[in-house]
């Protein structure tokens, strides 16, 4: 049997049938969210290796935006790992500040706008689920999509709001993973929901406190407190 096939195996996690792709996929994912909230630079390899499981788990339940999505995060963390390497050897740690009025705005606008162009797209294709699948799932899917690739550039980009971002992706992908019979990947997002609130709180306390703007006070950058964990 080869790995492929192997991947696309089922075994029982409790009762509920998981695919070792959703599974394999998602501890790393896990492990990802564990090593960002550290801000150490092994979460974006982490992250590369999980998402091409998850590509694979994709593809075999015809999830034909979430499959783009890995394809584009594997893009981006590559990026990401780039750029924190090269901020850490700039500044010796990774600092994190909020986003402006202005990023904040753009951030908005490209989740809602490019979620509407990549849902038309996949209903054009008929890329997502099935054929004629309701356009509720189609737009779930895109939402992923787009918040994922949003989640990553923020995360580059060393914005706290980046949490957020997930958290937005997180409440629809609960649903829709479970609806799509990705046990795994549902139970993984509800835990996902719980760290990114750990992350918020982590990060945010790492910024000096009369530096740190709020979603209702001007952004400016702040420094981190402590060295980033290698």
């Amino acid at each position: 049997m080869s790995a492929f096939h192997w991947l696309n195996e089922q075994f029982s996690f409790f009762g509920l049938p998981v695919y070792w792709s959703d599974f394999l996929g998602n501890v790393l994912a896990l492990a990802t969210v564990w090593l960002a909230l550290r801000r150490s630079l092994v979460a974006w390899p982490v992250q590369i290796l999980g998402s091409v499981f998850l590509l694979v788990a994709s593809l075999n339940v015809d999830l034909g935006g979430n499959a783009a999505r890995q394809v584009v995060i594997i893009v981006s963390a590559s990026w990401g790992w780039a750029t924190w390497k090269r901020n850490r050897e700039q500044e010796g740690t990774i600092n994190v500040r909020w986003a402006n009025w202005s990023e904040r705005a753009v951030l908005i606008a490209a989740m809602v706008f490019g979620t509407i162009a990549f849902a038309a797209v996949l209903r054009w294709q008929d890329a997502s689920f099935y054929p004629g699948a309701p356009m509720w799932m189609v737009s779930a899917d895109a939402w992923i999509f787009v918040g994922s690739i949003l989640a990553m550039y923020s995360q580059a980009r060393r914005y706290i709001e980046f949490w957020f971002v997930w958290l937005a992706v997180d409440l629809v992908g609960v649903p829709l993973a479970v609806h799509s019979e990705l046990y795994f990947s549902g139970i993984v997002y509800s835990i996902f929901f719980v760290m990114v609130v750990l992350g918020i709180r982590d990060w945010a306390s790492r910024s000096k406190p009369q530096e740190i703007a709020s979603p209702l006070e001007p952004a400016v950058l702040v420094e981190s407190r402590e060295e980033t964990t290698r």
